[in-house]
């Protein structure tokens, strides 16, 4: 517990992980750029810091999940960013899920002071944050993975090392296209039970036991029965996911034509005001083309 841990993003993913940090032990330092989302950890104890360099110079390890690309590359290469307080020994972890060919640019500039780069984007949405039951696809040396684990083990259940940095990006892009998938796929399905009458409680119940259980059966579907619409995972984020999957895709002449349909799907969304809402609002999308609502 000795080691300085440094935390930079709270929104409604980081906030939930690095409660569960401070739950376990470990001392804080932390930045948002909503000073205002880190008063409850400051009012644990833990110490903020006004530019993420300073939590780089405080810290011998950096978690970081923001919210875009640009956002991290910010945060890392930026004026008064990680890099400028990175030195010999020091271990930045990002947990955001970003472009992979990013997190290697950012791995040279770091090991050119000295640093290790890891990417380890998550997969369980706000449920798994607060829960510590999310999973971890993480790229990193042998070293820096071990080094990490512990607190990986504190925030998440399933947690595999898939190889150097860049490689937990990939696998999460893998896991996008079929969370993409799935959406549709349950959007779908509850829309259609509305339409032909079915108690949606007893039939969401009742398929999520069979072949076609999964996560979003169990926890979002549930949410739009209640009509609740709140992001565990925002569209306007998810929009961004789907573009990244779609242009590593496309380098490697690759179509992936469901993707494209989903991601179609969410940006029309967007359009109409939606994007900050959870991604189970697709519904509404559907009924929509349907012209009229029944959920």
């Amino acid at each position: 517990m000795a080691t300085k841990t440094g935390f930079i993003g709270l929104g409604v993913m980081g906030a939930a992980m690095a409660s569960r940090l401070m739950d376990a032990g470990y001392g804080l330092y932390i930045y948002n750029r909503t000073k205002a989302k880190g008063d409850a950890l400051v009012e644990r104890g833990a110490v903020w810091c006004d530019t993420p360099r300073q939590v780089a110079e405080s810290a011998d390890i950096v978690f970081t999940i923001v919210g875009y690309p640009k956002d991290v590359e910010s945060i890392y290469l930026g004026k008064d960013g990680l890099a400028e307080g990175a030195a010999e020994g020091k271990i930045f972890c990002d947990m955001t899920t970003t472009k992979p060919s990013l997190e290697v640019r950012i791995a040279e500039v770091l090991k050119a002071k000295g640093a290790e780069m890891a990417d380890a984007p998550v997969s369980g949405g706000d449920v798994g944050a607060k829960n510590g039951t999310l999973s971890f696809m993480v790229g990193a040396c042998e070293s820096a993975f071990s080094t990490l684990l512990p607190y990986f083990s504190v925030m998440g259940k399933n947690i595999t090392h898939m190889g150097p940095v860049g490689a937990g990006q990939h696998t999460k892009m893998a896991n996008q296209i079929v969370v993409a998938g799935t959406m549709c796929g349950v959007s779908e399905a509850l829309v259609y039970g509305a339409w032909a009458g079915l108690d949606l409680e007893k039939m969401v119940a009742t398929i999520s036991k069979g072949a076609a259980g999964c996560w979003t059966l169990d926890n979002l579907a549930p949410r739009v029965l209640r009509g609740d619409y709140e992001p565990g995972f925002m569209v306007e984020h998810f929009i961004k996911d789907m573009g990244i999957a779609l242009e590593e895709a496309e380098a490697m002449e690759l179509p992936l034509p469901s993707l494209s349909l989903t991601k179609q799907l969410y940006t029309a969304i967007k359009a109409q005001g939606m994007g900050r809402k959870g991604t189970q609002v697709l519904v509404k999308a559907l009924e929509s083309l349907a012209g009229r609502e029944k959920l």
